[in-house]
């Protein structure tokens, strides 16, 4: 067994030094206008210097994170959100999905958006197909909206996106395609029902500083395979989720923590020439999943 060595405990002249500094900071949020950016602002310096004055942060490590911060900067643009992926890996995110999406009822647990979301996706009609000539095996997803009283729910506007069989997104490749998204609109009985390509795992950007530091410190930069649905409904809270295969071997290393346990679906595998819903024509295997959506009311 490694043993590490006990830190010393500053003195107490040494310890007053340091408590004065954090007390300095604060109180210079004091005449902020804005309550509650003093209330961000005054909790994000007492835990910082908390982290700082816990683990004794030597200046060779605090330069290092200001390095490794610039080169996320850099690396950053308009088609690639590298501060994104890191709130990803260490959990923020999510976090902050949760703290922001309480438990209402029944409702249908969000989780994180992740960056490749498009606005203005291709207009899909009920038992359409998303992929748009994404490769990957056909899947057949269906499912009902609605309220948490069991109330269908018609006109629910239901946007789609997914990586292909490759693990990419339409957007990571350089012919500007769109492909693997869509959206949709329940029907007056609040179902919906389109095809798209089974979900596979796929890693994400990891040759980056993000990727450097998940490597460093042991981790898989692989995300567990899923289709992602973002659901609006006048008077009913936003949906940002995604379904998973059960099954998969990842479900419990998802690189950015976004699976819950009732988001986990059974993606059934269908043999080739096996009859299809709509009687669409599929070359070779396909599979199937149902994911019935429940939103919670817009003040909860």
């Amino acid at each position: 067994m490694t043993t590490h060595a006990t830190r010393p405990i500053p003195g107490p002249e040494q310890q007053s030094r340091e408590t004065e500094l954090v007390d300095s900071v604060t109180a210079s949020f004091d005449d902020c206008p804005d309550p509650r950016l003093r209330e961000l602002l005054s909790s994000l310096v007492r835990h910082l210097h908390a982290c700082i004055r816990e683990v004794r942060l030597t200046e060779e490590e605090w330069n290092r994170a200001i390095d490794f911060l610039t080169r996320c900067g850099h690396l950053t643009d308009d088609r690639r959100q590298e501060f994104i992926l890191l709130s990803d890996v260490l959990g923020a995110s999510m976090q902050t999905v949760t703290v922001n999406n309480e438990a209402h009822g029944d409702a249908t647990e969000a989780t994180v958006f992740g960056p490749f979301f498009v606005e203005d996706s291709p207009a899909v009609p009920l038992g359409g197909d998303i992929s748009a000539g994404a490769p990957g095996e056909p899947c057949w997803v269906e499912g009902t909206v609605t309220d948490t009283s069991g109330t269908p729910l018609a006109g629910a506007r239901i946007e789609v996106w997914e990586a292909d069989e490759t693990g990419h997104y339409d957007v990571q490749y350089d012919d500007h395609r769109t492909a693997a998204r869509g959206h949709l609109l329940s029907d007056s009985h609040g179902e919906f029902r389109f095809w798209a390509v089974t979900p596979t795992p796929y890693p994400i950007p990891h040759d980056g500083p993000v990727g450097e530091l998940l490597e460093s410190a042991g981790r898989s930069p692989m995300r567990a395979s899923h289709l992602h649905f973002k659901v609006d409904h006048e008077d009913c809270r936003t949906l940002v989720t995604h379904i998973f295969v059960r099954g998969d071997e990842l479900l419990c290393s998802d690189a950015v923590f976004g699976v819950r346990e009732s988001l986990v679906k059974d993606f059934e595998r269908q043999p080739a020439a096996a009859p299809t819903p709509d009687g669409r024509t599929v070359q070779g295997p396909w599979s199937r999943a149902r994911f019935d959506i429940v939103l919670a009311p817009a003040r909860a």
